[in-house]
């Protein structure tokens, strides 16, 4: 959940971030642009005072007489372009030169400048130029107008470069970049503590959950911090876990009760059973019948009480080698499977697995036991040891009948048995017993069909504690 939640918050936090930062740069690149204009406008107010007072203007008859103010000026376009590198200079109406600087440079016929100097014309300042960023190479243009008793006659042009400028600003934008990683660190640094803080409680209860579910009922959600409605959370499952822990337990107990409690009963009666056989005749077929019942009966309250206890038990786990034992166990079974006819065969390859030996011992007597019950006289079992990623599995494959797709989806359950096999002798506990054995120690226990025919059933036990 982590992983999940913790991209979500840093995109929130970096869009965040590009939303205060984009308009802070393009701020830092008009106000850097608007000081220059500001100091261009001076500028060229200055020349046009300067120019204001000189009263000669250009005519094909003669010459421009040169005096005093025009030399002033003059001089002063070419200090200013010695000094700061900005193109400067003094035109009049018809785009003639009253000074300029450097010499060479005249009035464009087009152009930013030449805009620039037709708006001037019209008795105003040229407009704002558009903004410049720090990866174009433009240039900034300011024209004034040289007014004098009221009219325009000549305008004052600079053509500036905008290097440093750019410079001023790209040191600004690289400011507020800093200032933003910055401010993404700490908000990355503040995210995996509140992530941190907030999924604690879930990541317990997650782990107390698995725990409870893979058999361990006695686990619970350690006091843990986070928000106040994650501990409610917490406190609510706890009291859940008990309650449900309780009801099982008082489960457990009457099952338990209620099958050692029906023994003496039950064996009184088949203590009179005996006695009334010895008042009939030998080989009544009715006396034969109770007593077959009442074995029967005795046999499913051993089994319920052996239900009650697995389910009660703690497992002693311990590294086993699963191969050796299932050997013991094909060895235990083999005169059974010959008695009915049966090849019980096992490739039982040196194979560890975290179990309790004696409830691996029982789950695999239960299910070679029903395999070679099941299998017709002829027929094979074949029972393998293997590993498998982090589980161990003892498979055991019969050739018997098989069961249907609806019969494989119940067989385990307790007191189930298929009707094709009613008149087999068991209660329909074994399986749920072996099933409540293995999940103490965090085996399983699986169904599928064999091929071509029969049953594959595998147990399978952890790897490594």
């Amino acid at each position: 959940m982590r992983t999940r939640l913790l991209p979500l918050l840093i995109v929130l936090m970096a869009a965040v971030l590009l939303a205060l930062g984009v308009p802070l740069a393009v701020s830092t690149a008009s106000a850097q642009q608007q000081k220059v204009v500001v100091d261009r406008i001076d500028d060229t107010a200055r020349f046009a005072a300067l120019a204001q007072f000189v009263t000669d203007t250009p005519t094909t008859a003669r010459p421009i007489r040169t005096d005093d103010r025009l030399e002033t000026l003059r001089r002063e376009l070419a200090s200013y372009y010695g000094v700061y590198g900005i193109r400067a200079g003094v035109f009049y109406r018809n785009a003639s030169s009253m000074a300029n600087a450097p010499d060479d440079w005249v009035l464009p016929t087009g152009g930013e400048v030449r805009e620039a100097f037709e708006e001037a014309l019209l008795s105003r300042r040229s407009h704002d130029p558009e903004q410049v960023w720090p990866w174009q190479r433009s240039r900034l243009v300011v024209a004034s107008p040289v007014i004098r008793d009221g009219d325009v006659v000549a305008v004052v042009v600079t053509d500036s470069p905008t290097g440093p400028m750019r410079s001023r600003t790209l040191r600004g934008w690289l400011l507020i970049g800093a200032g933003e990683g910055a401010a993404m660190l700490l908000a990355v640094g503040a995210a995996l503590r509140l992530t941190g803080w907030v999924l604690r409680p879930v990541r317990v209860l997650d782990a107390t959950t698995h725990a409870i579910a893979s058999g361990r009922l006695k686990s619970r959600v350690a006091a843990a911090g986070g928000p106040p409605e994650l501990r409610r959370l917490a406190r609510a499952f706890n009291e859940m876990a008990d309650n449900v822990e309780d009801v099982l337990e008082q489960q457990r107990a009457f099952v338990a009760d209620a099958s050692h409690q029906l023994r003496n009963p039950l064996s009184a009666l088949l203590l009179r059973i005996e006695l009334l056989a010895l008042e009939l005749p030998e080989g009544n077929e009715e006396i034969a019948s109770v007593r077959t019942e009442g074995k029967r009966l005795a046999q499913v309250l051993d089994d319920l009480l052996d239900l009650a206890l697995a389910e009660h038990a703690d497992a002693d786990l311990m590294l086993t080698d699963l191969g050796r034992l299932a050997e013991e166990r094909i060895a235990a079974w083999a005169p059974a499977a010959t008695a009915k006819g049966v090849r019980l065969t096992g490739d039982c390859a040196p194979t560890t697995g975290w179990a309790d030996p004696v409830t691996l011992s029982s789950a695999l007597d239960a299910v070679i036991d029903n395999a070679v019950k099941f299998s017709p006289e002829g027929g094979t079992v074949t029972v393998t040891v293997a590993a498998a990623g982090d589980v161990s599995t003892v498979v055991v494959t019969d050739t018997g009948p098989g069961l249907t797709d609806e019969e494989l989806a119940r067989v385990g359950d307790r007191f189930w048995r298929s009707g094709r096999h009613q008149n087999v002798k068991g209660s329909g506990l074994g399986l749920s017993i072996t099933r409540a054995l293995l999940a103490t120690g965090g085996g399983a226990l699986s169904y599928e069909h064999g091929e071509p025919r029969g049953l594959r059933v595998t147990v399978s036990v952890p790897r490594s504690g």
